[in-house]
């Protein structure tokens, strides 16, 4: 592949849809009084909004989350990004968040599942392959079923089994591989450099899921992939602002002509009301407060390397927990849903995680710490995961 331009397939397929007038851009849109927006400089009655009741419930200036010079931060988006939704705050943001990644472009969409349907169908179709990490999230197996190629699961982290994979697959066949950067219900981490290199040498693309990664890892937070100098080597960075950045919605960065292609091939962005002006304000305020406040990621990785620490002292099982996330393996079904009983009649939110959100036979209590927990308040709730276990014969 060295030497070949690796998205000449799109290029190909974007170049077809303009000489078929299918072509389709972003136009930043601004929203006017009276039914009425601007669009390149132009001001142009709307007739294409969803609004049907003229409520676009706008936010004067000085409200939470509105920035002096947004004259229009409403709640409503009106219609998809590509009809009259693409406010110009999206535009705004993406270059910056776009800078951030490293990247030469980057696109919103309205959730992380959203995004992992939408990405991984336009990537892939019928006749191609893709590769998935058997823990990978449920958005990333629903994109794949929907995508149509041939799927290949290989075993949680396994190198080895995923290059026999694509050793067996036809020359010149396009290949996806796809991971979670951080998986969700484990607390492990993706082996990033092997997968890279595995990428590099079998001619496939590789997207990388940094939901639970993205603002936790990284000098900013800007994720696993940037943590360990590969963002420059990863072919779609995707993640969500649900997660770390508190607040919603998903982001895909990559090269300029990838974010193209998505703007015309990814369903979930063409058909889909976009985001609301003021949620993107406040993913913004939030993201400007991740980059702004290191100590949040300091704090996270000192509480929660405390915290499994301890309940593995008390005997438990917390896998191969490597990060925030951190399981408390059980295994039955019914132990779970008792033990996590037990634990809120404690006064400590847990839930039972069962399958098919994990395998058979793994079910668990699943903790996430937070960067603004108290320690003596995870001590306390330490003690009180103790004394459940003891008392229903887990540990000693």
């Amino acid at each position: 592949m060295e030497g070949t331009d690796r998205w000449q397939w799109m290029r190909d397929e974007l170049r077809q849809l303009s000489e078929r007038n299918q072509y389709r851009r972003l136009e930043p849109t601004g929203w006017l009084e009276g039914g009425w927006i601007e669009r390149s400089g132009r001001r142009m009655l709307n007739l294409a909004s969803n609004h049907y009741l003229g409520l676009s419930n706008p936010l004067p200036n000085g409200t939470d989350g509105a920035e002096e010079g947004d004259a229009d931060m409403r709640l409503g988006a009106g219609a998809s990004r590509l009809i009259t939704g693409n406010d110009p705050v999206y535009d705004r943001f993406e270059r910056e968040f776009a800078a951030y990644k490293g990247t030469e472009s980057s696109l919103v969409f309205s959730s992380g599942y959203m995004a992992n349907v939408g990405v991984i169908s336009a990537l892939a179709g019928r006749g191609d392959y893709v590769f998935s990490d058997r823990l990978n999230h449920a958005s990333i197996v629903d994109g794949i079923a929907l995508s149509r190629a041939k799927c290949s699961r290989y075993r949680h982290r396994d190198i080895g089994q995923l290059e026999r994979m694509l050793r067996s697959v036809p020359t010149g066949a396009k290949k996806l591989i796809v991971t979670d950067a951080v998986f969700s219900m484990d607390g492990t981490t993706a082996p990033l450099p092997e997968l890279v290199e595995l990428k590099e040498r079998y001619g496939a693309i590789l997207m990388v899921d940094e939901a639970h990664s993205g603002g936790v890892y990284g000098e900013e937070g800007q994720g696993l992939a940037h943590a360990l100098g590969l963002q420059r080597r990863v072919d779609v960075q995707m993640g969500t602002f649900s997660k770390a950045y508190g607040a919603c919605g998903a982001y895909v960065a990559g090269d300029a002509v990838l974010i193209q292609y998505l703007i015309n091939k990814a369903r979930t962005l063409i058909y889909n009301t976009a985001l609301p002006p003021i949620v993107m304000s406040a993913v913004r305020a939030n993201w400007l407060t991740i980059r702004s406040e290191p100590w949040r990621r300091e704090a996270l990785f000192q509480r929660a390397a405390w915290f499994r620490r301890a309940l593995n002292e008390c005997g438990f099982d917390t896998g191969d927990s490597e990060s925030h996330i951190i399981p408390l393996l059980l295994g039955d079904n019914a132990r779970a849903v008792d033990f996590g009983a037990a634990l809120q009649a404690e006064g400590i939110a847990a839930v039972a995680i069962r399958p098919p959100t994990v395998p058979e036979g793994a079910a668990r209590i699943r903790f996430t710490v937070m960067a603004t927990h108290r320690l003596q308040d995870l001590q306390w709730a330490v003690e009180r995961i103790a004394a459940v276990g003891r008392r229903m014969g887990i540990v000693p």
